[in-house]
């Protein structure tokens, strides 16, 4: 699989965020994209993601084993919302986006035994500190198979050592032949990461 973009442009507003962003990313390739606040890096995940639509170019995924096509169809997306109910359980919360995935790969309890919390699976998301519900967030990116993961500002709220876990699931991720794209203030410590850098916007 192959991640393409060309000429790539998007407005928030009626301003344009940024523009002629160009680049490709094979099987088992990780980008960073780096910058200041408002420079555009999650607004260029929201675009990739299939949020937002593009002022111009394009984005998509070509070579896949079911044809080219939009990069939503091939992507998770791990923002700054968890995107978890707080009065489920962690259990309750990670069976409904397997289910809601299409090509399931690891259980819950599996995939929070890869980050080392296994133990809280039965415990109301609503009661975990903040650095465990943003662990039980990342966990769902086990729960189906997704070639590409877009991940915007991903280490938010993790101490070291989950930060060192959560580089290592990057790191295993893109060596399966996975593509990462992760808009971070944090460097992730994956071997050969590219990194693209948005420069800081200019006063309007």
């Amino acid at each position: 699989m192959r991640l393409e973009v060309e000429g790539l442009a998007a407005r928030r507003g009626g301003d344009m965020i940024f523009e002629g962003i160009r680049f490709a990313l094979g099987a088992g390739e990780a980008m960073a994209v780096t910058g200041p606040n408002g420079a555009g890096k999650s607004t260029l995940l929201r675009v990739l993601a299939g949020f937002l639509p593009p002022a111009a170019g394009w984005a998509r995924v070509t070579n896949a084993a079911d044809g080219a096509g939009d990069i939503a169809a091939h992507a998770h997306f791990l923002g700054p919302v968890n995107a978890m109910k707080p009065a489920l359980t962690v259990r309750e919360n990670l069976d409904f986006w397997r289910i809601f995935g299409d090509a399931p790969l690891l259980e819950p309890e599996e995939a929070l035994g890869r980050l080392g919390l296994d133990h809280v699976i039965d415990v109301p998301y609503s009661d975990l500190s903040t650095g465990q519900r943003r662990r039980v967030a990342i966990a769902r990116l086990l729960l189906n198979r997704r070639t590409i993961w877009l991940l915007d500002e991903p280490t938010s709220g993790l101490d070291a050592n989950a930060e060192a876990v959560f580089a290592g699931l990057v790191g295993d991720h893109v060596a399966g032949g996975g593509i990462v794209i992760a808009a971070t203030h944090l460097s992730i410590a994956v071997a050969g990461m590219k990194r693209l850098r948005f420069a800081e916007r200019a006063p309007a």
